[in-house]
């Protein structure tokens, strides 16, 4: 578990608007916002932005504590683990 906070992921959206930065524990560690998304008359987007770029983020950061897990297990299928 401690070496998968070593393990740094980064996400964006909306072609690099929103960018979140995550570990292999899943914990959020910065998001950044272009000054130029955020429109008072338009929250929604800058939103649905920053909801694609965790989700994007979440998605890298299973991946890889998976490819980090399967290297020590060897490839073995454990019950609970994955």
């Amino acid at each position: 578990q401690e070496e998968l906070a070593d393990i740094t992921v980064e996400a964006t959206a909306g072609g690099g608007a929103v960018k979140v930065t995550m570990t292999g524990q899943q914990k959020i560690t910065s998001v950044k916002i272009a000054p130029e998304v955020v429109n008072p008359q338009d929250v929604e987007m800058l939103e649905d932005l920053i909801l694609a770029a965790v989700t994007e983020a979440l998605s890298k950061s299973q991946e890889a504590a998976a490819k980090h897990l399967s290297s020590i297990t060897g490839g073995l299928k454990i019950p609970g683990l994955g």
